[in-house]
């Protein structure tokens, strides 16, 4: 049986998107023939709209609808410390606890030399400039995943931040505690294992 061209190809976008495989795509796809086409028009729009009506915010690299975002520009905010997080996601997460009020950079993505992701990949070069320019700037918590790679991110990042000795003294560094399982990504961590993640963190 032949497939649609208009199916065969919605079904080939669904496959491009991590961790849908081809049965995923397939189902997606005809259970959208059943959605009302007012339906369908609103999801074509916000598809449509998603990166023309977003921006990242140039000083943590958070994605927003204004630049600065609306945790930078907040004037609540503490600006002495600074989270270091992987993914956007990840600030959404750290959000929901309501108990961290500094400010976040964020990577998107981590060292990774089987993908050739290097630190020039990311955004690690503006967050050491960030630093420098922002004396202010008192504590760095690096929250990269606890994985291989979120390590090494983290090792690369304290030994950088080390080297910069602002002032003769060089901006604390600290790491996430324990209770977040190795492996794991920090966007599926509960609300209570990242506030003690939080409060239990060491110097690096």
């Amino acid at each position: 049986m032949r497939i649609p061209k208009p199916l065969s190809r919605l079904i080939e976008s669904f496959q491009k998107l991590p961790g849908i495989g081809p049965k995923s795509a397939q189902r997606l796809s005809y259970y959208l023939l059943h959605v009302p086409q007012t339906e369908l028009d609103d999801f074509s729009d916000a598809l449509s709209n998603l990166k023309k009506q977003t921006v990242l915010c140039s000083s943590c690299k958070n994605v927003g609808e204004t630049d600065p975002c609306s945790i930078c520009s907040d004037v609540n905010r503490e600006t002495n410390m600074v989270l270091v997080v992987e993914q956007p996601l990840d600030v959404m997460a750290f959000e929901k606890t309501g108990r961290y009020k500094g400010l976040y950079h964020v990577l998107h993505g981590s060292i990774n030399p089987l993908e050739n992701i290097g630190p020039d990949e990311l955004f690690v070069d503006h967050l050491l400039k960030r630093i420098k320019v922002k004396p202010e700037i008192e504590e760095v918590i690096i929250a990269t995943n606890p994985t291989m790679e979120g390590d090494a991110t983290a090792m690369y990042l304290a030994k950088k931040i080390k080297e910069l000795g602002l002032n003769g003294e060089s901006v604390k560094v600290t790491r996430l505690g324990m209770g977040i399982p190795t492996g794991a990504d920090l966007e599926y961590a509960d609300e209570t294992t990242l506030r003690e993640a939080l409060e239990g963190r060491r110097i690096i």
